[in-house]
């Protein structure tokens, strides 16, 4: 081993160590709020917090032994998440982490004391979580998903994808999501100059995700972007088999709609959003305020694309876009 990776590695020791002996001598365990938007049995939100556990672990924080975790699962209802907020907030966490703009706004309303660290938040200084991203005051701090300018990527990858598509659904709930309306714009000004008309399409349950497939079914000209949302993501399944039975090509802000079926994602990296939400919680522990973390926004987007799916719907992926993509599912 090269000298300088020996030093390294033993000041990585060092400050792990640091931090658990820091937290031993406070003599008491610290106790992290968990409150995601999605449903405990979603299976990619399951690993998300198996990746915040094993990042604090790193850092000295361990479970059952300095600190304690309290999950609050929303499975994206609304109203569910709101009384969920309440119920974590009375139970008095050292610190809450927050899955999205659905937890942080209730969050928001129930406290102004305990930090809250969210992830995979839009626009938070729009939405009044944050004063600004370089300095957020208050509680709350964390790290954002997509900008406004996103809504073009989307378009943009759909119209390579599938070219004849000339009317665009966007799915989403705006009970759980509704500053999706700023995605609904920019993807109507990037639609513009492409000639492709761009719908809003508002679902609450299965029944109105179907119909929203059906109609844009019959259009035989038809596509379908999903940008983020606590309640898309939970039904995810629902979502996925419409836009098969519809024979529509969709772009997904999360990836777990691609691996399980979807044409093709591009979003945010979350198991590295989650790392960084770890070292701030970790910082927060250690006595930092959460209005000196400054909010940071992605460095990396993935792009992952289903071959298989492209193929039953009679699409041929781009061989430019084959090799940019991080992932293609055969």
């Amino acid at each position: 081993m090269k000298r300088r990776e020996f030093l390294a590695m033993l000041g990585a020791t060092a400050a792990g160590g640091t931090v658990a002996a820091r937290a031993q001598q406070s003599g008491r365990t610290r106790h992290i709020g968990i409150l995601m938007p999605t449903a405990e049995s979603d299976a990619e939100t399951t690993e998300l917090g198996a990746v915040f556990r094993r990042a604090l672990q790193d850092l000295g924080w361990i479970g059952g032994r300095n600190v304690a975790f309290d999950y609050r699962w929303g499975a994206g209802d609304a109203r569910r998440i709101a009384q969920l907020a309440g119920q974590l907030v009375a139970a008095g966490p050292d610190v809450i982490l927050a899955g999205g703009a659905p937890a942080v706004a209730p969050l928001k309303r129930a406290t102004s004391t305990i930090p809250i660290v969210f992830v995979s938040a839009s626009d938070p200084v729009a939405q009044g979580f944050v004063a600004s991203l370089a300095r957020p005051g208050g509680n709350i701090t964390g790290f954002t998903n997509y900008e406004p300018g996103m809504g073009g990527a989307w378009l943009g990858l759909l119209h390579e994808i599938a070219p004849a598509v000339a009317r665009i659904g966007v799915l989403y709930n705006p009970t759980t999501a509704p500053y999706n309306d700023v995605f609904l714009r920019a993807l109507r000004a990037a639609a513009n100059p492409i000639a492709i008309q761009v719908d809003a399409a508002p679902v609450h349950d299965d029944g109105e995700i179907d119909r929203a497939m059906a109609t844009l079914g019959r259009a035989g000209t038809g596509g379908l972007i999903v940008p983020s949302d606590a309640f898309t993501l939970t039904h995810a399944p629902a979502v996925v088999a419409s836009a098969a039975k519809y024979r529509l090509p969709a772009v997904y802000a999360f990836d777990t709609f691609t691996t399980n079926g979807g044409l093709a994602s591009y979003g945010v990296d979350l198991p590295a959003q989650m790392r960084q939400a770890a070292k701030y919680v970790d910082r927060i522990l250690s006595g930092t305020s959460p209005g000196e973390l400054p909010v940071l926004t992605p460095s990396k987007f993935n792009l992952v694309v289903n071959r298989k799916t492209a193929t039953a719907l009679g699409l041929t992926l781009p061989p430019t876009l084959l090799a940019r993509a991080d992932e293609v599912i055969e």
